[in-house]
């Protein structure tokens, strides 16, 4: 959801892909920007390697979240992915630049940066509030396991492995088995990620759907399934002796055992994130994953 917001900014925070050696003077010049304007300027122990000159505030990435009015990312899609759940739904608007390859979720270019951040200090900011997700994993009738995600949860098997089966469920009610290697569950946000590669829809952030995408299905007739993102989508692992997993954004990893259930709802946290003035989502669309071209 869009919205313009004023924001008073005092603390600017910075979170770093690492080993990027040309943040280095990006990150020294952020400094400047910050020490001239008077807003203190924290970074995470990191930026000392990229910017040794550099004269920000140092502190754990953990601690950030906590004390800042605006995040930094400097980075790709990954790195956002890792910002928001470091951030955990505090409403502290995250501007992201691009140092990585596709860049979806960091929309700003370094030329654009800088104006941007001239714009954030003087008017109003266009945030853009996207929806995350509760993944819950219940063994034995007890919660082992809980993480919230901003593009999917997935439960895959691993290469060596036989197709798996996995049963669903919507809000109570009995929807298949699916029979794959995998199953991708994903907000609006995620569904530009795995699960357009596995065949899924494209659906705009602003819409209240949950996608669920079958990975290789066995059956044709088993394609992606839409729903609104007031449902509860629960899985069950039926599949013994198989090496399973479920990943949270491609960066986390729990394995799973037969007859664990992992239970998925929107969560109540959402990640803020600053929007350029001058783009739309049709416009990244067709710059980043050249759709329609």
């Amino acid at each position: 959801m869009l919205e313009r917001r004023l924001l008073r900014i005092h603390r600017v925070g910075l979170m770093v892909k690492p080993k990027i050696r040309e943040a280095g003077p990006v990150i020294e010049q952020l400094a400047r920007f910050f020490a001239e304007r008077g807003i203190e300027f924290l970074a995470e122990p990191v930026v000392q390697e990229m910017a040794p000159g550099c004269r920000a505030t140092l502190a754990p990435r953990e601690e950030l979240p906590a004390t800042i009015d605006l995040l930094i990312v400097l980075g790709g899609d990954g790195t956002m992915l890792a910002a928001a759940r470091l951030m955990g739904g505090r409403r502290v608007p995250v501007l992201g630049v691009n140092f990585g390859g596709l860049g979806y979720l960091t929309e700003f270019t370094l030329d654009e940066l800088f104006p941007a951040l001239e714009r954030l200090l003087t008017e109003e900011a266009l945030i853009d509030s996207r929806m995350m997700l509760d993944a819950f994993v219940h063994r034995a009738g007890q919660c082992v396991a809980e993480y919230s995600v901003l593009n999917d949860a997935v439960v895959n098997k691993s290469a060596l492995a036989r197709i798996i089966q996995i049963e669903c469920w919507i809000d109570g009610a009995p929807v298949t088995t699916f029979r794959a290697d995998g199953l991708i569950v994903s907000t609006p946000t995620g569904s530009t990620a795995y699960s357009l590669s596995a065949g899924g829809p494209i659906v705009h952030p602003s819409v209240a759907a949950l996608v669920i995408t079958p990975i290789c299905p066995h059956m044709l007739t088993n394609r992606p399934l839409v729903i609104s993102d007031r449902s509860e989508v629960r899985l069950a692992l039926r599949t013994p002796r198989e090496e399973v997993t479920l990943t949270l954004d491609g960066q986390v990893g729990f394995a799973l055992q037969v007859e664990d259930e992992v239970i998925l709802r929107k969560s109540a946290k959402t990640f803020d994130l600053v929007s350029p003035v001058n783009k739309n989502y049709f416009q990244v669309l067709r710059d980043k994953l050249y759709w329609g071209k």
